[in-house]
């Protein structure tokens, strides 16, 4: 694994993180109510009215934007590259995707829903118990959620039909999730200090970290064809094969939430200590 980390300072807490179109890192700073750009060596920083909308997760969307949620604000906000802001009202926005159908589809934490933004700012709600958390485009053509407290991994079709298949481990509480380089998808478990893996046809395997108090949050797929996932409550980068060898390394400050692979390798972690921590893949472990 990459020893050499270069660590970018931001004025504010990061907590998500996007790569757009022209390579620009973006991200959000829920604390303080702010979206910032990262360029050719520059930061611009992006406030957001009113401050207090807690914005968390970003990504690149369907057109030239970044969309992001505001979980206390109830928007989804979307900013162009010149920093010209907009937003759309929804209900405690958190995950938020670009599906198979090329819309905007994201979780309502509270009021339980996945949701679809269609045209012309039109929200299509699918009622779903368990606060949903995170959701990705999945290899199937459809996409799939976290549970967090239902205990649960869920699928819902374009068309809205919604599968629920329960997790083994108890209060297992699982956050983030992606597709995973063997088709799959892949999530972590906030609450039991676990990494789970579930086939599109919902057979489940879990992985223990070593430190099962590590509370792992975001996960994606890196350069290397193994899964990356941040470890909020132990300030790590882990690292999980698809056979299920873990490692892992210590990164600069505290409190790692989202985090993002470019193509040239390099992996992002969003530092809510007020850092981007930026890994380069050289090939080892």
């Amino acid at each position: 694994m990459a020893d050499t980390i270069h660590s970018i300072e931001v004025p504010g807490a990061p907590y998500g993180v996007a790569i757009a179109g022209d390579g620009a890192l973006w991200f959000t700073m829920a604390t303080t109510g702010a979206v910032g750009r990262y360029h050719d060596g520059r930061v611009d920083i992006f406030a957001l009215d009113p401050v207090d909308g807690q914005p968390t997760v970003i990504v690149a969307g369907p057109d030239d934007a970044l969309w992001f949620t505001e979980f206390r604000g109830n928007r989804i906000g979307r900013i162009t590259a010149d920093g010209n802001r907009s937003s759309i009202a929804a209900d405690a926005p958190y995950g938020l995707c670009v599906g198979p159908d090329d819309a905007l589809w994201f979780t309502e934490l509270q009021s339980g829903h996945i949701a679809r933004l269609g045209d012309g700012g039109a929200i299509t709600r699918f009622p779903v118990e368990g606060m949903p958390s995170m959701i990705v485009a999945g290899p199937d053509g459809a996409l799939w959620f976290t549970l967090n407290l239902g205990n649960a991994i869920g699928r819902i079709t374009t068309a809205g039909e919604i599968t629920v298949y329960p997790l083994p481990t108890e209060s297992a509480n699982p956050v983030g999730i992606t597709v995973g380089p063997d088709g799959a998808l892949w999530f972590v478990e906030i609450g039991a200090g676990q990494v789970g893996r579930i086939t599109t046809s919902g057979d489940i395997d879990e992985f223990a970290l070593p430190d099962r108090n590590a509370r792992p949050h975001a996960i994606i797929t890196g350069p290397d064809n193994a899964l990356w996932f941040t470890e909020w409550g132990a300030g790590r980068l882990g690292r999980i094969t698809t056979a299920g060898e873990i490692s892992g390394m210590e990164l600069p400050g505290a409190e790692p939430h989202g985090l993002v692979a470019g193509p040239d390798g390099i992996i992002t972690v969003a530092m809510e200590s007020g850092v981007l921590a930026r890994i380069p893949f050289d090939g080892s472990v």
